[in-house]
């Protein structure tokens, strides 16, 4: 070997020393530090969490709502349906259903929340759909109320009230009172739109409308009651019509049973004289 080719290769030989010397000491560092571990967790905790949710999903949801979660001919499916929706619907009680077709109050659910989060994963995994709102998405913090009112004014008062108190629509159905929805069960209900509720995307009401409207619905109720009957805090014009209009009726009530006894102390008068 001449002198002139060894030259050429000591320098590539000591580059490649000093990059297997990087890659080893990259390698070491990692095992060390337990950064491949950190790293491995997510996803495999995700796997796992996606593999529980689907078995909880076969053993009590899939005789409704099919194996594979593409619905029946007794519920709809799932796919694209998105975590905020069965989170919503599983965490005020209105799945499982105890009766199909059947309208209920919201009542105590069956599962813990850990149990739904697994099963609203899994549903996810199927065909994304909205995801559950995290604690920013829903604080009242910084959020404007008096632009909220206007907003809830607008968008829910016609079914939900003016303050949330709920309200009828129709074919026998009801707008349920907001009274005791958390604020991520409220911002869930306007990214899914449950039963007669349109959906309210964020092309139509944004993230931080939706936490103004939120913040206003929370807020409503710690306003304290002027007293009386507040008829859904619909306001002192309506509250003064149902006073005035009550008023009057039983003014007509009491001029009636004047005239009606007037009426039969004259007879008995008459018939004493006769």
């Amino acid at each position: 070997m001449s002198s002139k080719t060894a030259r050429r290769r000591r320098p590539a030989a000591g580059y490649a020393a000093i990059a297997g010397g990087l890659v080893v000491v990259g390698t070491l560092y990692g095992v060390l530090s337990g950064g491949g571990a950190s790293a491995a967790a997510p996803s495999q905790a995700s796997s796992t969490a996606t593999a529980q949710g689907k078995s909880l999903f076969e053993e009590s949801c899939s005789s409704c709502h099919g194996l594979d979660a593409q619905g029946t001919s007794q519920a709809p499916s799932l796919i694209g349906a998105g975590a905020a929706a069965v989170d919503f619907q599983m965490s005020t009680g209105r799945m499982p259903a105890k009766e199909m077709g059947a309208e209920e109050p919201e009542k105590p659910t069956d599962f813990t929340q850990a149990q739904i989060y697994e099963i609203a994963g899994y549903i996810a995994s199927l065909g994304g759909g909205p995801a559950i709102p995290d604690s920013s998405q829903v604080s009242s913090n910084g959020a404007d109320t008096a632009l909220g009112e206007q907003l809830f004014s607008t968008n829910c008062a016609q079914c939900h009230g003016f303050a949330g108190a709920g309200g009828a629509l129709t074919y026998g159905k009801s707008a349920p009172p907001l009274t005791n929805a958390t604020p991520t069960e409220i911002y869930e209900a306007m990214l899914t739109g449950p039963e007669a509720m349109p959906v309210f995307g964020d092309g139509t009401i944004t993230p931080a409308e939706k936490r103004d409207i939120i913040a206003y619905v929370v807020d409503t109720r710690n306003e304290a009651n002027p007293g009386g009957f507040s008829l859904g805090r619909t306001g002192t014009v309506t509250e003064g019509l149902v006073a005035w209009l009550g008023g009057l009726g039983f003014l007509v009530l009491i001029a009636l049973w004047l005239t009606a006894r007037r009426r039969s102390t004259h007879r008995v008068e008459s018939e004493h004289q006769s």
